[in-house]
């Protein structure tokens, strides 16, 4: 039980009651401090996935899961997502303030001095398979950052905004499009000081020595949009790799190549592109959208609808209606009246929702949903819906491994265990074996 009067927690045991201090959020979820638990009760908590643990205190986000709310630093994901470009939410996450004017034109312009590669390192890209998943690339050659650039890493950085931020994002674009450069086997297209930062990723993608790439303004705003719904999530999967990896010691690129092999997984990052194939999937089969539902509800049957329910939210994800809506403003412009795939998306949208089954396990559309199809629509190939994912969540992994680096109460991340193995034995020499 928990008397809020005197802030404690009080835990009953068959033999003694222990009280723990309860940690006070500024909003949402309060904290019991059980960090004595195990020297006070010899007992440990059991809790598979850490749905209901706190490995940190952070000023960073808060995510509302019962209600569908998402802020960063105090502004509602929906105010950002309309009025910002994604490197305005850049710099709010690392810094807590959006920039003014000034200092925008100045990020932008560090932006562009920092987003060439190291020669040496563009020469890494010769050794891979053409084959070769973007994700896996990303990962390899972020932290072989470190080596070319150490200097973000030193100890005596002060100056994160300029260092840390700007080469590491504005490189890591680069990697992501000479990425994709390399899995279809055209040339490099270096960034240009004349673009924008999302203009300049459509630009390395799709311009080639034949064809100037024409960026259309809608395209690029959705592209803003999208990398905005992704900036930073709390303590999902990858962010919590990015901090564990890095409470290690080790250095930025090390933590944040940790965080891209986290975010590849299909029940992470990679569900944007298992949203695809399984709307193709659909399609192909030629199975009417309440068969589909209904294998969904099955549980002798192993088919799930990707793109459905959230960890965390127990209503519609707020992002996921940002997401909708720009998808089919973006359709509707590039004058995609009739693509199959958003027809079989939405008609399965409106079949769960109004599903009793679907509501009562709050198994409402997720932002992976819609991103997807935006994503096809513009070009962008499916094994390269995962690394767009990584380019939105990399702020919200460089603000959360800043902010446990200066975090007085981080320690090395080293859960406990229940042991449920073999009690103690006597050993048996190899000749008596049986």
């Amino acid at each position: 039980m928990i008397d809020k009067d005197e802030q404690r927690a009080e835990l009953v045991l068959p033999e003694k009651s222990v009280s723990f201090p309860i940690t006070e959020s500024s909003v949402g979820d309060q904290g019991i401090d059980i960090r004595r638990l195990r020297s006070e009760t010899g007992l440990i908590t059991y809790d598979p996935g850490l749905a209901n643990t706190a490995a940190c205190k952070s000023a960073i986000t808060f995510l509302d899961g019962e209600n569908g709310v998402l802020m960063h630093h105090g502004y509602r994901i929906e105010d950002l997502a309309e009025n910002c470009v994604f490197l305005e939410v850049a710099v709010l996450l690392i810094t807590g303030s959006l920039p003014n004017r000034e200092e925008r034109s100045q990020f932008t312009r560090l932006m562009n001095k920092n987003s060439m590669l190291h020669e040496g390192m563009i020469r890494f890209f010769d050794n891979y398979p053409e084959r070769a998943h973007p994700m896996a690339i990303l990962s390899a050659m972020v932290v072989s950052l470190s080596a070319f650039y150490p200097e973000i890493i030193r100890e005596d950085n002060d100056t994160p905004l300029d260092e840390t931020i700007t080469n590491l994002l504005s490189k890591m674009r680069t990697i992501a499009a000479f990425s994709y450069k390399k899995s279809i086997g055209e040339p490099f297209v270096y960034p240009s000081y004349k673009l924008r930062y999302v203009e300049n990723f459509l630009n390395m993608m799709f311009s080639s020595p034949v064809a100037n790439y024409h960026i259309d303004p809608v395209v690029e705003a959705v592209m803003n949009k999208f990398l905005i719904l992704h900036a930073d999530h709390e303590q999902n999967a990858s962010t919590t790799v990015v901090r564990g990896v890095g409470s290690s010691g080790t250095n930025l690129y090390a933590s944040i190549a940790a965080g891209i092999s986290s975010l590849w997984g299909s029940m992470h990052g990679g569900a944007n592109q298992a949203v695809i194939e399984m709307l193709e999937d659909i399609r192909v089969s030629g199975k009417s959208v309440k068969q589909v539902v209904e294998q969904a509800k099955d549980k002798s049957n192993p088919f799930r609808l990707m793109g459905f329910g959230h960890r965390v939210y127990k209503t519609y994800d707020p992002r996921a209606r940002i997401a909708k809506e720009s998808c089919r403003e973006l359709l509707k412009h590039l004058g995609i009246d009739n693509d199959p795939l958003l027809d079989v998306a939405m008609e399965l949208e409106e079949a769960a929702l109004a599903d009793d089954y679907f509501k009562e396990k709050s198994l409402y559309p997720n932002v992976d949903f819609y991103t997807g199809i935006a994503y096809r629509a513009i070009g962008i190939p499916t094994n390269m819906f995962t690394v767009m994912f990584a380019l939105g969540r990399l702020p919200g992994w460089i603000a959360h491994w800043l902010e446990m680096r200066q975090d007085t109460d981080q320690r090395i991340v080293r859960p406990r265990q229940v042991y449920i193995g073999q009690k103690p034995r006597a050993f048996v020499p190899v000749e008596e074996r049986l």
